[in-house]
């Protein structure tokens, strides 16, 4: 014991040593030489659970820049990375790294708590504790799958593990929650400030056994193409109780703290200047059309700038990236939505907007909004003025496009994530409410017993997200709207009529200023139905749950494409070659393949060169290429 001990202690990182050892050092002893009966239970879990929050060095690289990236919540600002299948194995080795670190926080967490009750010296509440550090290490064990794939189960405990295929974590996983929360005693309380060292829930368990709860139906869901039958018994067992994050109570969020460089500092930090976080054009075609909410009624100021339901915008064909199946390629949208989903507003900032106290006007270009077009030449064509615009870049490679269009790189010149989500003054989150009722529609949906119907269930999630964000004075409305966004999705759950073919919109040469009309076809999903399908009840279900998680649980909505092919990601842009997106060429950009799309992060070249066993066993149990394309055991294929 005094070895895990001396091991989890000297894994601290800098910043976290005054959160943990100094607890130690309080005892008046060693911390290296701190008996079982000394140490804490809840000092590791306190550790490991902020340690997750990223800091920010690690989550501009893994969070941002890979888990953002692969669930389209954001446009890629390493626009040759992961959005084009590359990787980077700095990033993806620090976050190994870390993510070790804190599973081998819990696991001694798990042992100290254990040993303490063999021993006849724990707290009345230490089996609880015990419990809650299994609960969270099965959602760190799920990131860290979610991110490479095949891991170890018995690992991150000081010595070289076996790595298990996907399948075998998931049943684990699952396992695991459900076992450690039926031993959860709701009715005992810790005492002394022990409550502070949980950031989450106080160690209020009746929360951590309803968060156990909603994460089994989100893990036996992940498993609903390649395993039915046991993601079905799964989530129905788990539904069954009844006992699920159902209200913003019971969210699992950690607060961030503002003016840091720690762990709990932003995963969007303000500090982050070079980094725009523009919109993405996923979200943006999502978003827009979506609802009948008005944007002049949503911000009046705003009004003179709001186009018509018909305005496609100005072309510039030989500006903007044409070859990709992005509903908007080619086109600069020169003014407001007409109507825009009514979180779209409260996420991201309008350009040129800097007096509003929530607009990022932080780096050098986050404030521009003037830019050129340019010839191939190099001749000015155009001036540009992204004041009261609305407008997303697809990701891929634009080619000589880039080096023509100074105004789309421009970050001041795309909706920008909002300052509260950077600031270090909100809550971070992990579950909310709104995912338990789209997982619960989504089960009803499949014919699965659940007990709230789909469509119930379906609203309530809608209603909860609503909530989040402070739109609900327009949840009645939005509800009821049959309009379609930019894909042919409508949010009413009754209409499921499809989209027409195409609709016609109106135009104007960005250069001349000739206008026209042109017939627009919505985009065609392949990896959904064939691509016949845009607005049944379950795109509707995952269109709402996308917009619902962003900005913090991109990686679920990575998950979910992953899984179904919902919702629509557009094709990144290939105006050039993308040597690791092989795949997509100039013939073909207009349909949907799982090749277009980066699948996994590629394992640290540093687990081949300490472990090389483990990651034999952890390439073999993928099934294919240690490759960013390579699609994980439930993803769909």
């Amino acid at each position: 014991m005094k070895t895990i001990l001396k091991r989890s202690c000297l894994l601290l990182t800098a910043t976290l040593l005054a959160s943990s050892c100094n607890k130690f050092t309080e005892l008046n002893n060693d911390p290296l030489k701190a008996s079982v009966d000394q140490v804490q239970t809840e000092y590791f879990i306190d550790n490991s659970i902020i340690g997750a929050q990223q800091d920010p060095g690690l989550s501009e690289r893994v969070f941002i820049l890979y888990w953002v990236v692969g669930g389209h919540a954001l446009q890629d600002e390493d626009g040759e990375t992961f959005s084009r299948g590359s990787y980077d194995d700095g990033w993806t080795s620090e976050y190994y790294r870390q993510s070790s670190q804190w599973l081998n926080y819990i696991n001694s967490a798990i042992e100290v708590g254990t040993g303490q009750i063999a021993k006849g010296t724990s707290k009345p509440y230490t089996n609880n504790l015990v419990q809650v550090a299994r609960i969270w290490r099965a959602y760190l064990m799920s990131e860290l799958s979610d991110s490479f794939g095949p891991i170890p189960t018995d690992g991150f405990q000081g010595k070289n593990p076996d790595f298990k295929d996907v399948k075998t974590v998931y049943y684990y996983m699952l396992d695991e929650l459900k076992d450690a929360s039926s031993k959860l005693d709701l009715n005992v309380p810790v005492t002394g400030d022990v409550n502070k060292e949980d950031p989450a829930y106080g160690y209020d368990f009746a929360k951590w056994h309803k968060y156990a709860t909603s994460m089994r139906m989100r893990l036996a869901m992940r498993l609903s193409e390649v395993d039915a039958a046991k993601a079905q018994s799964e989530f129905e067992a788990a539904a069954a109780t009844k006992d699920y994050i159902t209200d913003a109570a019971g969210m699992f969020s950690v607060q961030e703290l503002p003016n840091s460089y720690n762990p709990l500092s932003s995963v969007f930090r303000k500090e982050s200047s070079w980094m725009g976080l523009p919109i993405s054009a996923t979200y943006n075609n999502l978003t827009v059309g979506l609802g009948s909410i008005k944007t002049a009624d949503q911000l009046p100021a705003f009004a003179s700038a709001v186009k018509p339901a018909d305005w496609m915008g100005q072309s510039f064909p030989d500006q903007f990236a044409t070859k990709t199946n992005d509903p908007m390629a080619g086109y600069w949208f020169n003014g407001m939505p007409n109507t825009i989903d009514p979180r779209a507003y409260k996420v991201f900032s309008v350009p040129g907007d800097i007096t509003d106290p929530n607009y990022p006007a932080i780096g050098g270009t986050f404030t521009a909004t003037v830019r050129d077009l340019k010839n191939s030449a190099g001749t000015v064509v155009k001036t540009l003025n992204s004041t009261s615009t609305w407008n997303a870049k697809a990701d891929g490679n634009w080619g000589a496009k880039a080096g023509m269009n100074d105004a789309i790189t421009t970050n001041g010149f795309k909706p920008l994530l909002n300052l509260i989500y950077r600031n270090g003054n909100n809550r971070r989150v992990f579950f909310g409410p709104w995912e338990t009722y789209f997982l619960l529609a989504e089960a009803a949906e499949r014919g699965w017993t659940s007990p709230v119907d789909a469509k119930t269930a379906y609203e309530t999630g809608i209603s909860k997200s609503f909530d989040y964000f402070g739109t609900s004075a327009s949840l009645g409305a939005y509800l009821a709207s049959t309009d379609y966004n930019r894909v042919g999705t409508s949010v009413n759950w009754d209409n499921t009529t499809e989209p027409p073919a195409t609709h016609t919109m109106k135009y104007e040469d960005g250069i001349t200023g000739t206008a026209g009309t042109v017939e627009i076809s919505y985009p065609k999903n392949d990896l959904y139905k064939s691509g016949a399908v845009r607005n049944d009840h379950l795109t509707k279900i995952i269109t709402q749950k996308f917009i619902a998680q962003t900005p913090y649980l991109t990686l679920e909505s990575w998950n979910d494409h992953r899984r179904l092919g919902l919702p629509f990601y557009e094709n990144p842009a290939v105006e050039d070659i993308m040597p690791d997106l092989p795949a997509l060429n100039s013939s073909n950009y207009m349909t949907s393949s799982v090749k277009f799309f980066s699948q996994r992060m590629k394992y640290p070249s540093g687990l081949r060169n300490s472990n090389i066993n483990g990651y034999n066993q952890a390439v073999a149990a993928l099934g294919g290429a240690d490759a960013v394309l390579t699609p994980l055991w439930w993803a769909k294929h």
